[in-house]
């Protein structure tokens, strides 16, 4: 079947003076479809006049009152205040930023009819910025509630109503779900939806508009979220139309790796290594994201890919988002397969300049594995014959960034691995033009780790216990507090954290390591602590992911409450990886926000990475959640995963029948609701 879809010719621009059209195109408003689909934030009513003396303070009330004085006062800070009067009661209202034109319109004598919050001033009752208009003593009140919309700075909401008014009156509202598919789904009809968002009938209960629960919003959600289904539902079936290498292994390359292995794959580690497999034997580019826990054996079967690749005659490039997580991996990968006569080449942006160019030329020629971070992807690294590409912690790589990866090779494989669980409505909605494959099972010998939360007042019990943990012939990792603004001040919070562990703890052997060593001093910090020649080792965040030392079953992470969820749930995982009972000590400084309180109950309670993710997702949004990959694919506006999870089930099945028994409903509705932004998410 063809996935591009009929040609359908794309809505009209929208009429307007170029500067509106400017102040429009910021908020991506370019065509009278845009305009139909952009819903009210809230609503206003403005049906109804409060007498002053009446009007609760705290609420957002329509008064009608006459001006008495309307003056620019310079102390505390200039000002414009009006002192207005209706029947009950004096009003005033404050305006910091206002206009020579404002001030007329509020000159002594106007009638204004103004909307606000009113709240107790020195003078009684007051408004700070209201909306307001002039009016005659007989003009009436609207009969409908006011729709606000979200806006732009210089772009008034009564410029907005009259644009998406005219639209509504005139433009494209023909239904694009068919009408067999829109009855069986009970969902309204998508003209009568749209007319009760924007012009809400009299009498409508405000509470029902502002919950978005109402049928006429269902209705919205369920086709914004099609969309979404669609447009990578149909970048998906392009994918599988192009050409890639058929990887099928032409020896036991794969068994003689695993047999060389101390350990045996789980359940969950051989069903991911059969569909990948499966994936990398097909004439079109595999596109699988390989999600699992921390410590759930991800390299090793990215490993197993790579053999398969190898074994067919290609190369495999594996790419890391930071030196230190690339080097171990490259450590690690050398070890499996050199021995068995697999050629691995390193590749980082701090190779001096003869390593470098050895490192390019074996790239370009007999290296069968290249592994590396970003710098694989600049311009002067070339590829012999690249068919399989593994990106780790792929959602720290922007889209730009793994399409760069792609192009390196001839349409080459893609494997995508992420330590971060995703919830499963997010891989839904987000991740639909991906297969994905879940390692649920963690592999034997991982020992369940206890969380401790302990204040910060309390950090000399902490420092006791790491002197009594590496008394009994264990390691610790201590890690310094995130510091968002300044990789500067991180840097020295380390230092001064290390300094002051050496001086509390004189008998112990302290390491210290950070982003900013060069990658030969890091890696013999690294290969020091591996070696049980450092007891305490100080980090930053460089050792959230990757690192993997049996003996090392302390971590210490202080200012717990400045990291996320998935970090916190990362740096945990660092431990609990030998036969010892492990321990993680968030240590924490009060007084707590909302937010971190919520994140160190959440991190305290749970140990499965799948249910801190949902409760993250819940926390933080969809849009923050998934990170970098937000670049490339448009966030929703309207429909929430965690409420609307059941519509993103529906959508996704309803994507399938449209693609191919409604090609021509599909691409008008995909015009309707991304329009040029559908081109994001051909990456």
């Amino acid at each position: 079947m063809s996935v591009a879809g009929a040609s359908v010719p794309a809505s009209a621009p929208i009429r307007a003076s170029e500067a509106l059209r400017k102040k429009l195109a910021k908020i991506g408003l370019h065509s009278e479809a845009d305009l139909l689909v952009h819903l009210p934030l809230r609503y206003e009513d403005e049906t109804r006049i409060t007498p002053v003396a009446r009007a609760p303070w705290g609420e957002a009330v329509q008064v009608e009152v006459v001006v008495s004085s309307c003056e620019v006062q310079f102390r505390p800070r200039r000002q414009m205040v009006v002192r207005a009067l209706d029947a009950s009661g004096e009003l005033v209202m404050r305006f910091f930023s206002f206009y020579p034109s404002q001030q007329g319109a509020l000159s002594e004598g106007s009638r204004v009819r103004a909307f606000g919050e009113v709240r107790g001033g020195f003078f009684g009752a007051e408004m700070v910025h209201p909306r307001f208009q002039k009016v005659g003593e007989e003009d009436p009140l609207p009969t409908e509630l006011t729709p606000i919309y979200p806006s732009t700075a210089g772009l008034a909401n009564s410029a907005l109503q009259k644009l998406i008014g005219k639209a509504l009156d005139g433009g494209d509202l023909s239904d694009t779900l068919p009408d067999e598919l829109r009855q069986r789904l009970k969902l309204p009809g998508l003209a009568r939806s749209l007319h009760f968002l924007h012009r809400p009938p009299p009498g409508t209960d405000l509470a029902t508009l502002h919950a978005r629960n109402h049928p006429a919003w269902r209705r919205v959600k369920f086709d914004e979220v099609l969309a979404q289904q669609l447009s990578l539902r149909r970048a998906y079936l392009a994918r599988r139309e192009q050409g890639a290498p058929v990887l099928v292994a032409q020896d036991d390359l794969g068994a003689r790796l695993l047999d060389g292995l101390p350990f045996g794959l789980t359940g969950a580690q051989l069903r991911a290594m059969a569909e990948i497999g499966a994936d990398l034997a097909q004439p079109y580019p595999m596109q699988r994201l390989l999600q699992g826990d921390v410590g759930a054996g991800k390299t090793i079967v990215a490993a197993l890919a790579a053999c398969q690749a190898i074994s067919a005659g290609w190369q495999a490039a594996f790419m890391a988002p930071t030196e230190i997580l690339a080097e171990q991996h490259y450590v690690k990968l050398r070890g499996w397969l050199e021995p068995l006569g697999i050629k691995v080449a390193w590749l980082s942006g701090s190779l001096k300049s003869a390593a470098k160019r050895a490192q390019l030329a074996a790239t370009a020629a007999e290296a069968q594995l290249v592994v590396g971070t970003h710098a694989l992807i600049q311009d002067g690294v070339d590829f012999a014959k690249l068919g399989l590409a593994i990106v780790d912690e792929q959602h720290r790589f922007g889209v730009a960034q793994r399409l760069a990866l792609r192009k390196k090779g001839n349409n080459p494989h893609q494997l995508m691995m992420s330590a971060t669980p995703i919830p499963r409505t997010l891989a839904m909605s987000y991740y639909a033009d991906l297969d994905v494959t879940v390692l649920d099972e963690l592999p034997p010998g991982r020992t369940p780790i206890k969380t401790r939360l302990v204040a910060d007042s309390r950090r000399d019990d902490v420092v006791g216990f790491v002197t009594k943990h590496v008394a009994e012939g264990r390691q610790a990792y201590w890690v310094c507090p995130l510091i968002e603004e300044s990789e500067a001040l991180q840097l020295q919070t380390a230092q001064e954290t290390y300094e002051q562990l050496s001086a509390d703890l004189p008998d112990l052997r302290i390491g210290l390591v950070h982003g900013r060593l060069k990658a030969d001093e890091k890696q013999a910090v690294m290969a020091a602590f591996a070696a049980g020649e450092i007891d305490v080792l100080v980090a930053t965040t460089v050792i959230e992911v990757g690192v993997d030392v049996p003996n090392a079953s302390l971590m210490v992470i202080e200012h717990a409450e400045r990291f996320g969820l998935s970090q916190l749930h990362q740096l945990r995982g660092r431990v609990g990886r030998g036969q010892y009972e492990s321990s993680c000590v968030l240590i924490y400084a009060g007084p707590l926000g909302e937010i971190a309180r919520q994140r160190l109950k959440i991190i305290y309670e749970n140990t499965d990475g799948f249910e801190i993710a949902r409760q993250d997702l819940q926390i933080r949004g969809p849009g923050e959640f998934v990170g970098s990959r937000q670049s490339g694919v448009p966030l929703l506006r309207y429909a929430d995963l965690e409420m609307d999870a059941d519509l993103v089930e529906m959508a996704r099945d309803v994507a399938e029948h449209m693609l191919t028994d409604h090609a021509e409903l599909a691409e008008r509705h995909l015009q309707r609701w991304l329009g040029s932004r559908e081109e994001l998410l051909k990456s």
